[in-house]
């Protein structure tokens, strides 16, 4: 889309200058406000022609059975998706009885603006109805990160040329129709009128709608009020039924004159309150939003944002593509998690229902990574959330057979939603993965209380997990067996060398933060016995090791499988797990997304630097990337390595998946780990970041493909704001706020303070050849990248 000439390339928003109907779908996700609370897809105002309806409220969602031909022991029996709310977006307009509808009549000026720095979707459009009356409509909408229930649309309508009699229609919504799923398993189960009414209500400017949900019993409520400006004799009036409540403006308006409709929305939801208490909740939202009135919900608005931007921006000179994504992606990611407040952040944020609005694994290892250095407060209530739901992964670990906690795949309320067991149940690293998520958000901000309370708690039960899933052989060696990775072209593998390190990370930070607060442990029945089991697995976990190929192995045994027959694939093939059997795809040497390569980016200290440039050569022409996923970590481990050129279009294919529709499902929302994957290969690839946690340096090492001329970033760390700024020569760390930090550039150990800029070279990068990729699977390259010369390089 970005490269659609409807859309512009901006360092600070999102501009579209043309409505294109054949991208109306994709155009909703990217243009989608939400404030990990309440979230609106980029729907037009008069609510058609529309691609996905949406509104959503975080953890709203409905059951359905989980259909299996066979029935297996501890099969999930149901599934969650997430469901279309009450929408509060709706404002129909007629004019002299035309409705406006850009299928009819004729858009002679569009234009749609997403402003990063004020978090207000802005739109202006002008249209002459059938009957030739031209009229300017222009919106400001936004969903409120100060006001958590609230939403709100500034609506404005005027005549041109001549006078109109114009008719707004502000609306609650509910039961919209959906389409359905169109056979791909990444697209959201449809439950038709999934809200049964409770309560309607509409009188003078305010409007009301209770419903509750059919199967799991929640209650969701949506208020709105108005404020109506327009010349002498506008009148309105409301009504309600049990699915509609609508406010109806009139007015006579001469060329000149304006009818202007301010809309707050309140929502509110709840499976224990009584209906009283939701309405009045949702009603006393819209009392305070209307108080603060419309423009002081536009100063909070930038307030907040600017306070987020202080820490968060990352400034890319000599690519403008890239710089409008980043900050696109970094703000789409806030909008995920901002006000969630204990609730899971969805893998498609709230944006669409892609996936049915499940939380997976890459919340905590690709999307909390960046908050916890940019927006550090909205970690901990993510990680609440997880804690939050401890008692339904005790519970299932226990049906499973096992020891302490086994975290779902994929879920919206804790409980296991996977009806694939091989691509689910036994993922178990979703464990360590939140496990490592608590340890890095402890390290970063050095949360104490969370550490001693939920922290804790997580990383014991997680460890314990790993203890009895596990087993010593003969020889004393830790096998994890019968498990799967993050590539899902591979399952029930044995030892797979991601889980088992990542796993062993686990074990060691459990005994370690158990030392720490002995007496919270001892509560949890933690001993001395215990925590030195944990770390003699740990010790003793295998990892996975070709001699003959000087390689790790993804799993035991997997460079022994067949390859993949890549020549005999066909573009059009892609994704293959839409056209291969899952049986032929386990027993092949193809690699979906990332696995063995994001092992070495997360437990980095694991390889030496030889090994990972042996092991990046080796997967590279394995690695498909049927997964949104995988761009970022080839993105940093192409850095690390020298590959500055691949490094580039990888990092080009992370920032651009969703503006460029690269997976084709844009449409169903927004890929919010891939976004933050941008982040990743700019902060932690380019950038060369490594955290090695409260006792350890953070650490940099930055490289710059030829094509930029300078990256500038702030991360935030235990109460400090440190600067760092490259060009193509050299590395600038200052600290912006806090006391004196230590660091580590490019393994050199320097102290940065407040009072003084530090500054060093950037060292010559060694000259290895570049790995191919699957063929037809090159990442786009970006022009202008250039790898190194053999006179810029080291010998």
């Amino acid at each position: 889309m970005i490269t659609h000439p409807s859309y512009a390339v901006e360092p600070w928003c999102l501009r579209e200058t043309e409505l294109n109907l054949d991208v109306l779908a994709q155009s909703e996700s990217v243009f989608a406000l939400a404030n990990g609370h309440i979230g609106w897809r980029g729907n037009l105002d008069e609510g058609e022609p529309y691609g996905l309806s949406g509104s959503y409220l975080n953890g709203v969602h409905e059951l359905h059975p989980l259909p299996y031909a066979e029935a297996g022991y501890g099969y999930p029996e149901s599934g969650q998706t997430v469901i279309n709310v009450t929408d509060g977006k709706i404002i129909r307009l007629l004019v002299d009885d035309h409705p406006y509808d850009l299928r009819y009549g004729e858009l002679t000026a569009h234009e749609r603006v997403l402003d990063f720095r004020t978090g207000v979707l802005h739109r202006t459009a002008e249209w002459t109805s059938p009957a030739g009356r031209a009229v300017r409509i222009t919106s400001h909408r936004l969903v409120s990160f100060t006001q958590r229930a609230v939403a709100a649309i500034a609506y404005e309508v005027e005549p041109l040329e001549s006078g109109a009699t114009v008719a707004v229609q502000s609306e609650l919504l509910a039961n919209e129709q959906m389409p359905h799923d169109a056979g791909d398993p990444r697209v959201a189960a449809a439950i038709d009128s999934p809200l049964q009414p409770e309560e309607d209500f509409a009188q003078d400017t305010l409007l009301r709608l209770v419903h509750r949900t059919r199967m799991s019993g929640q209650r969701v409520a949506a208020t709105a009020d108005h404020i109506v400006e327009g010349p002498d004799g506008t009148s309105w009036s409301a009504e309600s039924e049990p699915d509609v409540s609508r406010l109806t403006v009139t007015a006579r308006l001469a060329p000149g004159e304006k009818l202007r409709l301010v809309k707050f929305v309140g929502y509110g939801w709840s499976s224990e309150r009584s209906l009283p208490a939701v309405h009045d909740q949702v009603e006393a939202a819209v009392a305070a939003a209307r108080s603060t009135g419309w423009e002081g919900l536009l100063a909070e608005q930038r307030a907040f944002l600017d306070h987020f931007w202080s820490g968060a921006d990352v400034e890319v000179d000599g690519d403008a593509e890239i710089q409008q994504a980043v900050r696109f992606a970094l703000f789409h990611v806030l909008q995920a998690a901002a006000r969630g407040e204990e609730r899971a952040i969805p893998a498609k944020g709230l944006t669409g229902t892609g996936y049915d609005g499940h939380s997976f694994w890459d919340v905590e290892s690709f999307v909390l990574p960046v908050l916890t250095y940019t927006a550090p407060r909205a970690v901990g209530p993510v990680l609440r959330w997880r804690h939050a739901t401890l008692p339904a992964a005790r519970d299932r670990a226990h049906q499973l057979g096992l020891a302490g906690a086994a975290f779902p795949w994929r879920t919206i309320t804790g409980a296991e939603c996977s009806a694939y067991w091989p691509a689910g149940t036994a993922a178990f690293h979703v464990n360590a993965d939140i496990a490592d998520a608590v340890v890095r958000y402890v390290s970063a901000t050095g949360d104490e209380t969370f550490e001693r309370g939920p922290g804790l708690e997580l990383l014991v039960h997680t460890a314990r997990l790993w203890h009895s899933l596990g087993h010593h052989d003969p020889e004393g060696t830790f096998h994890i067996d019968g498990v799967t990775g993050p590539d899902e072209y591979s399952a029930i593998a044995r030892d797979n060398l991601y889980t088992n390190l990542m796993a062993r990370r686990n074990l060691m930070a459990a005994a370690e933060t158990a030392g720490r607060h002995a007496d919270r442990a001892e509560e949890m029945g933690v001993d001395d016995e215990e925590t030195a089991a944990w770390r003699d697995a740990a010790a003793r976990m295998a990892v996975p090791y070709n001699e003959a190929l000087g390689v790790h192995e993804q799993s035991a045994g997997f460079t022994g499988f067949q390859h993949w027959d890549f020549d005999s694939t066909s573009p059009d093939q892609y994704p293959l797990l839409l056209h291969f059997p899952y049986f032929d795809l386990y027993r092949k040497q193809v690699v979906k997304q990332a696995d063995l390569v994001l092992a070495m980016l997360t437990c980095s200290e694991a390889f030496t630097a030889e090994e990972k440039a042996r092991n990046f050569a080796y997967y590279e022409p394995l690695t498909v990337r049927d997964s949104s996923l995988s761009a970022c970590c080839q993105a940093v481990m192409a850095a690390e390595t020298g590959h500055l050129r691949l490094a580039y279009a990888y990092l080009g294919e992370a920032a651009l998946m969703d503006l460029e529709n690269l997976e084709h499902n844009t449409r169903d929302g927004l890929h919010i780990a891939s976004l933050a994957g941008t982040w990743i290969a700019l902060v932690i690839g380019l950038g060369g970041m490594r955290h090695a946690g409260a006792a350890g340096r953070p650490g940099f090492a930055p490289r710059l493909p030829e094509r930029l001329t300078g990256l500038k970033f702030t991360v935030l760390l235990r109460g400090r704001r440190l600067q760092v700024d490259i060009s193509r020569t050299a590395a600038r760390y200052t600290l912006v706020e806090g006391d004196p930090l230590q660091i580590l550039h490019h393994g050199e150990p320097l102290t940065v303070s407040a009072a003084e800029t530090v500054e060093r070279p950037l060292p010559p990068m060694p000259v290895r050849p570049e790995p191919q990729q699957p063929k037809g699977r090159r990442p786009a390259d970006r022009a202008g990248a250039e790898e190194p010369t053999a006179g810029e390089a080291a010998d």
